[in-house]
């Protein structure tokens, strides 16, 4: 089986693949402090059960991936082993003025974006930031836009406001807010699904004339918070990270189970 590995800023992912379809996933909290040896044991204690024959990785943070890259090395040694990163072929143009800041996650997500629904599309991804990833009709990157995230807000208003505090993420009874906690919930809920649809219909317009037809797909862990409310995200796809992980591994070494 195929263990795709997305180490974000605040989570780690792990999926694990039986031919193109997902069997189990798992999320974990990032710690920078991991050394090689806990990742292993951390690792080994989820996939006890399961023949891994491959592996795809990639990350945002890279003192984990040092870790990673490590811990492959010495508890997965066999194992043929795809890191993600500069100079790796993913069949991904990256047409940015500095291709090598953009982040891996974001080229999976446009190959996995493109793979499945085709372009031109819009991949928002709900993490430690909220990235828009913008995919032409020929699959290329074209860049896009980052925002603070969700949590990250809710962080900030809760550190820097004296009579705010962190709140539950859930729907408030009425955008009106009756309550400290119900206006910070309206405010972040609501104030997010319009900046998502004020973005997405701006680079809608620069995609093409009127009625350019634009798949935008959502991922990422908070991504469900803002499905309901959101009027412009036509699909939602939790898994397009390692999807493209996926993708990239059958790329680099023609493996398929």
């Amino acid at each position: 089986m195929l263990l795709a590995v997305d180490i974000g800023n605040t989570h780690t992912v792990l999926g694990v693949f039986e031919g193109q379809r997902l069997v189990d996933s798992w999320r974990l909290k990032t710690d920078a402090r991991d050394t090689a040896d806990e990742l292993a044991l951390v690792y080994r204690g989820l996939l006890t059960n399961v023949g891994v024959s491959a592996i795809s990785a990639c990350s945002t943070v890279p003192s984990v991936l040092r870790q990673v890259r490590s811990m492959f090395a010495r508890y997965y040694r066999d194992v043929p082993a795809v890191i993600v990163e500069p100079g790796v072929r993913t069949g991904v143009p990256i047409l940015i003025d500095n291709p090598k800041e953009v982040g891996a996650d974001r080229v999976m997500n446009t190959l996995a974006a493109f793979h499945l629904f085709g372009g031109p599309a819009i991949v928002v991804d709900f993490g430690t930031s909220t990235n828009f990833d913008v995919v032409s009709p020929r699959g290329e990157f074209l860049g896009g836009a980052l925002a603070p995230g969700i949590e990250l807000s809710l962080d900030a208003l809760a550190a820097r406001g004296a009579q705010l505090r962190k709140v539950e993420l859930v729907r408030p009874r009425s955008v009106i807010g009756k309550s400290t906690v119900e206006a910070l919930q309206s405010g972040m809920l609501y104030g997010v699904a319009g900046q998502v649809d004020g973005l997405v219909r701006r680079i809608t317009r620069e995609l093409g004339p009127p009625g350019t037809r634009v798949a935008v797909i959502a991922t990422g862990g908070l991504a469900p918070l803002v499905l309901r409310e959101s009027e412009t995200l036509h699909h939602h796809e939790p898994d397009l990270t390692l999807i493209g992980l996926r993708l990239v591994l059958e790329k680099q070494t023609g493996h398929r189970e």
